[in-house]
């Protein structure tokens, strides 16, 4: 037996009532949506962090490898050698560091759905509360709320954009001409 006075969890939308709400139906998508990123976060981190240790480890051993073969004569066919094993080294070390470069990007992809789900999940809670859905003043605490999480220039600008009329997709393709422009300029945070 349920109670009333408490809205049913899950969809009524096959078997709509008087009771059935196309706010609380928005608000489930919502809450499904947020949990399906965050879950996808986290299976997606247990692989990374595994391959974040394994690089670090052989850009640990490629430093080892080199300053050893550093120390090999110059001359002869160890000489040769030599040469051969620090261009080798040289190269697979520039593959570590570009690894490390794209697990970079990685983390900052992983903030940015962690800022979306978040984000989510406000809305969420927004659109399911009568008292607060109406009100425009919850709905500028949320925009600045969601402004906030933003950490660079471009995501500010892209959210400015959309907020004062720009059609979202204009606002994204802008936004990632400018992440290209500076491609370089990479930070853990």
């Amino acid at each position: 037996m349920t109670d009333k006075s408490t809205p049913p969890r899950g969809t009524t939308a096959h078997t709509p009532d008087l009771n059935w709400s196309q706010v609380r139906e928005t608000v489930l998508m919502l809450e499904l949506a947020a949990v399906q990123i965050e879950t996808a976060m986290k299976d997606s981190n247990a692989s990374v962090e595994v391959l974040t240790d394994s690089f670090t480890t052989m850009a640990g051993y490629m430093r080892s490898i080199s300053d050893t073969v550093e120390k090999l004569p110059d001359t002869g066919e160890v000489g040769l050698a030599k040469q051969n094993l620090s261009g080798i080294s040289e190269h697979v070390s520039s593959m570590v560091h570009q690894a490390i470069i794209a697990f970079q990007f990685y983390d900052k992809l992983v903030q940015r759905l962690t800022h979306v789900g978040v984000s989510l999940g406000d809305l969420s809670n927004l659109v399911g509360d009568n008292r607060r859905l109406f009100n425009p003043s919850e709905w500028v605490d949320l925009q600045s709320r969601i402004r906030a999480k933003y950490s660079t220039r471009e995501e500010i600008a892209m959210f400015e954009a959309v907020m004062h009329g720009m059609p979202v997709h204009e606002a994204i393709e802008h936004f990632m001409a400018e992440m290209k422009e500076k491609n370089d300029d990479i930070e853990l945070f």
